[in-house]
């Protein structure tokens, strides 16, 4: 019996040890770290130039979030060396960099929400230490808000990287630099730059989609102030647009396409002469439409022998304006990229639409005659022609009434391109839909602007669903169909036929935006009128100050115009 009572006794002891660790129950722990103590002295001015650490001392364990994406540092250090803590846990926060610090500069280290507690994750949000190697901490600061009238909606990402900088005004500024103060905007576009000194400084904001706190041209959005800030005293309330800039016009690259060879630039080059250089290929037609990315070389692969049994290296020169060069591609005939006819736009017909079917070569010539459209086995009259905007495109128009179906025929051999035609023939079975299923729109335009604009309706993936170009200041949709819409102008400034963005280089802004201030809800057999005044002010609604030592921000100031 004894023995029994002592097993019993000795399981409880061991259950009881195995128990250790956080208590169950009770409130969940919201608090997040508090620092204690640092290795720069509480003024924090005076600072030696010779430091070559900050240590930073918390109440309890911390480990770092995003600490190489979070962390930014005004004016950079840039021989960084260790961050601690790294993968485990610690007390303390230690950054160690080999730069000689700058005399009598205020240096701020922004950790954004990188400090969390090791049990809840609990962050230190937007702290902030800052020191000087002066015998004052500098004060002033700029702050504002970014907005993007532009959206990118082939690289949707859950978070935006979007950072303001600001360059010192010199003789030579290196832009491909970081800049001498940055910072962070918040999710809603937010950004304050704290511990400022008075100077001359051009802002520059842009999305750093790499992180590496450096503007790339033509691969990240960029907003900027055309005239130099001189900082005084503390400015607030700027309004910064983003847009996407203006890429370097360089080559890119060549490849196999349906009837021939695809060359690609970067920088929607104006116009490119391009000829072949191979012996072989003589016969050839080269299509480019201005401010286009992309140019096609057409050629008859079969009648000239080319890449038929093995590659052929065929080798091409163009001349783009800025540079002359000879290149390459191995080009190997695909027997699967005939041309052919498609049509991409669904089975139903919106009223008042034409018919269109789309190829995958460059379209030279129709013969409609030969064609066919037939309604309950009944011929029907209609025309048929290319596209004026897009090659690509056949638009076919008749008398297409509500609720009746129809069959389009196009006989093979009856859609050319340069050197190739359609080798089967197609039927189209589509039916013209009913106005009952769908809402209209009139928009009447106050102060439109004197130049041409495209007048676009985004849905709600923010993708272009039906545009206008043209100086109509009362436009009319008939056919929409039933979704929620954003009303936007793109306007073609110089009238050159594209929407240009923005170069920062050459200190140029993007060609005006302007996006109306609510969404349109179309409905079936609504009609819905609105009138826009494109002069009428925005209001901003005020921001409240994340810096610490501050209670309240000044007025706002007007940004500079364009």
């Amino acid at each position: 019996m004894k023995k029994i009572f002592f097993l019993l006794i000795l399981s409880f002891l061991i259950f009881s040890c195995a128990r250790v660790g956080s208590p169950v129950g009770g409130a969940k722990d919201t608090i997040p770290p508090k620092v204690v103590s640092t290795n720069i002295d509480s003024s924090r001015v005076n600072v030696p130039r010779n430091i070559k650490e900050l240590r930073i001392d918390f109440d309890e364990y911390i480990t770092l979030k995003d600490i190489n994406k979070q962390l930014i540092i005004s004016p950079p250090l840039k021989k960084m060396k260790k961050i601690l803590p790294s993968g485990m846990a610690n007390k303390y926060l230690l950054i160690k960099w080999d730069d000689t610090l700058q005399a009598n500069t205020t240096y701020n280290f922004n950790f954004g929400n990188s400090i969390v507690d090791n049990n809840e994750n609990n962050a230190l949000k937007y702290y902030n230490f800052a020191f000087s190697t002066g015998d004052k901490i500098d004060d002033l600061y700029v702050s504002g808000e970014l907005k993007s009238p532009i959206a990118d909606t082939k690289n949707k990402t859950e978070e935006t990287n979007l950072v303001v900088g600001l360059y010192q005004v010199k003789d030579s500024m290196d832009y491909r630099q970081k800049p001498y103060y940055i910072n962070k905007a918040d999710p809603d576009g937010y950004f304050e730059l704290n511990y400022l000194s008075p100077g001359k400084y051009r802002l520059l904001a842009f999305e750093d989609t790499n992180s590496n706190s450096v503007y790339d041209a033509g691969k990240e959005k960029v907003g900027f102030l055309k005239d130099e800030i001189v900082l005084d005293k503390s400015i607030s309330g700027l309004k910064v647009n983003l847009y996407p800039s203006k890429k370097p016009l360089k080559y890119q690259e060549m490849k196999e396409v349906p009837g021939g060879i695809l060359m690609t630039f970067e920088g929607n080059p104006d116009a490119v002469k391009v000829l072949s250089v191979s012996e072989k290929l003589q016969d050839y037609k080269v299509t480019h439409s201005p401010k286009s990315d992309s140019i096609n070389i057409w050629f008859d692969a079969k009648k000239q022998n080319l890449g038929i049994d093995t590659s052929e290296n065929l080798k091409f020169s163009y001349d783009d304006g800025i540079k002359k060069d000879t290149v390459s591609v191995f080009y190997r005939y695909n027997k699967k990229n005939e041309m052919s006819v498609t049509n991409n736009s669904g089975n139903l017909l919106a009223p008042n639409e034409d018919f269109v079917i789309t190829s995958n070569y460059f379209v030279d010539k129709i013969q409609p005659e030969k064609w066919s459209l037939v309604s309950d086995s009944i011929a029907q009259e209609f025309s048929a022609k290319i596209s004026d905007k897009n090659p690509y495109e056949i638009k076919i128009k008749s008398n297409f009434k509500e609720g009746k179906k129809y069959s389009l025929t196009v006989p093979k051999g009856t859609v050319s391109s340069f050197f190739e035609n359609t080798t089967v023939s197609k039927r189209f079975d589509f039916e013209a839909d009913k106005s009952e299923k769908y809402g209209s729109l009139i928009v009447t335009l106050q102060n439109a602007p004197a130049e041409k604009f495209w007048f676009q309706l985004l849905n709600e993936s923010g993708i272009v669903a039906y545009s206008r170009y043209g100086k109509e200041e009362t436009l009319t949709f008939k056919s929409l169909k039933p979704g929620k819409y954003q009303i936007r102008i793109l306007v073609d400034n110089n009238e050159n036929g594209i929407w240009d963005s923005a170069d920062f280089k050459d200190g140029i802004f993007a060609e005006d935006v302007f996006v109306y201030a609510k969404k349109i809800e179309v409905r079936p057999l609504w009609e819905i009128r609105e009138t826009w005044d494109l002069q009428a002010k925005e209001e901003i609604p005020p921001v409240k100050s994340t810096i610490e030592e501050k209670t309240a921000i000044p007025a706002k100031t007007d940004l500079p115009k364009k």
